[in-house]
């Protein structure tokens, strides 16, 4: 049993990064209508980022810096992706998904093709028999107060406002006096920063390589799936099912198949969607 929950809670730290990461994707998609498939691009330069700026600076400042960094690239790519005035919806996605082939060419000529990683928390806590890092921990208290920190932004400041009614009505958001682009534009800074977070929790945990991004791409985008990739809240929800489900799938079955499991996940939820869909529309 105690085996058991150790895979429960190692997943469920697992789980809060992805939601970190499908909130990125929430967000893009609320706003714009794009599907930002170089989301798996910010935590991958955070996490490589942060490994070096703790060689100059000390921790805390360094993850501050790269989770900055991310969301730096994050506007840089809503530029290219959106800044363009009539570009296409499909034409905006595929620009998302070259640049996060770009993001890796840049990638290697910077930190090279090995994987990196740098100290956490150390230290473990051992409650009832079962072992928690206190990496684990962080984990959780960082993931809770970015979802609670998105929630009073949206809910109250005047930006999260702007960046909802783009969500619920561009058209009368633009009557409004609202710049519906540069509210995309925010909001795929806001995505850099977000898969910025969940690339500095995760690097201690896991080693990061600038091939990192596809995997880390499909866990957010499949937990994003759960909420019909416009709620934030039930984006939190999935990634938490998804990273326990793989975390024991790994502890008991085989660890090379996380990418399958996320991948089944989502084919899952997309089949039971289109099956209440029929079934609405039949009666």
């Amino acid at each position: 049993m105690s085996e058991f929950l150790g895979y429960v809670i190692a997943g469920a730290a697992l789980g809060c990064t992805i939601a970190l990461l499908a909130s990125g994707f929430v967000v893009v998609h609320r706003v714009t209508g794009v599907v930002n498939f170089a989301q798996g691009l910010f935590p991958v330069v955070a996490g490589l980022a942060a490994g070096t700026f703790l060689t100059w600076w000390p921790h805390g400042i360094g993850e501050l810096l790269a989770v900055g960094l991310a969301g730096l690239v994050g506007l840089v790519v809503g530029v290219v992706a959106i800044g363009k005035p009539g570009t296409p919806l499909l034409a905006s996605l595929v620009i998302t998904f070259g640049l996060g082939f770009l993001g890796y060419a840049i990638e290697i000529v910077v930190w090279g093709d090995q994987p990196r990683s740098f100290d956490g928390l150390s230290g473990v806590l051992t409650v009832g028999g079962v072992r928690i890092q206190h990496q684990w921990m962080l984990v959780f208290a960082v993931a809770l107060a970015v979802f609670a920190a998105l929630g009073l932004f949206f809910g109250r400041t005047y930006l999260g406002k702007g960046l909802t009614a783009c969500a619920a009505n561009p058209y009368a958001a633009r009557l409004a006096g609202i710049n519906v682009r540069r509210m995309g534009l925010y909001a795929f800074g806001l995505a850099g920063l977000l898969g910025g977070v969940a690339g500095v929790l995760l690097t201690p945990l896991q080693s990061i390589a600038f091939d990192r991004d596809v995997a880390l791409a499909v866990n957010g985008f499949a937990a994003a799936v759960l909420g019909g990739l416009d709620k934030p809240g039930t984006a939190l929800a999935g990634g938490l099912l998804l990273g326990i489900g793989q975390t024991l799938f790994a502890g008991y079955v085989d660890g090379s198949f996380q990418t399958e499991v996320a991948l089944g996940f989502m084919v899952l939820v997309m089949i039971v969607r289109a099956v209440r869909t029929r079934d609405a529309v039949a009666v």
